[in-house]
């Protein structure tokens, strides 16, 4: 396989250039991409499941405060039979079979991982969605150089920026715009991707 070309465009959006991306991420056809869907699919319901919170909870009849005294006697009343106030069948009573805390992680590979990462890259990449900006940020921020270099390949559209650590005057650059969601290239995931 042949390493992918990606166009360089400046802050004024013309082509400044090319950048050689590797075949094996970036080059994948679009028959393996969609025969691995499946695998997309279920690396991105994990990294969601891992996301969640998992705090919920409700109180028991155990839980809930009272209830220790019988209401009334056994027999005798013509009343039905009760144990507690906070029995189920109570207003104010336990709840049964309630949630409780749990973990929703699942357990996925590192391979797994790497090869969904692969796919959606090779995706993106296939149907001409990735783009190589040269902010032209040097010295200070500014996030209306980083706008103008942005919007002539967003078109203003919902993007994904991809930075490196060292560039600390572009992230500071694109923070702030509603329509950027930045990461630093160490922490790309394949959810950030297909959301891109």
């Amino acid at each position: 396989m042949a390493n992918v070309t990606l166009n360089v465009t400046d802050t004024k959006g013309n082509a400044n250039g090319t950048v050689e991306a590797p075949a094996e991420i970036f080059g994948i056809s679009n028959e393996d991409v969609l025969a691995h869907g499946p695998l997309v699919h279920q690396v991105v319901i994990a990294q969601l499941a891992a996301a969640r919170q998992g705090t919920h909870a409700v109180k028991n009849r155990a839980n809930v405060s009272g209830g220790g005294k019988k209401p009334w006697k056994q027999k005798g009343t013509g009343r039905a039979r009760q144990g507690s106030i906070r029995a189920p069948q109570w207003v104010h009573g336990g709840v049964v079979h309630g949630p409780v805390p749990r973990k929703y992680d699942q357990r996925t590979p590192k391979k797994m991982k790497a090869a969904a990462l692969r796919y959606v890259l090779s995706d993106r990449a296939n149907a001409g969605r990735i783009a190589v900006v040269d902010f032209g940020i040097k010295d200070v921020p500014s996030t209306k150089t980083a706008v103008a270099a942005l919007t002539p390949v967003t078109n203003n559209q919902f993007t994904t920026v991809v930075l490196s650590r060292e560039n600390i005057n572009e992230w500071m650059s694109v923070r702030n715009i509603p329509t950027v969601h930045v990461i630093f290239a160490d922490q790309l995931n394949t959810y950030d991707v297909v959301t891109a």
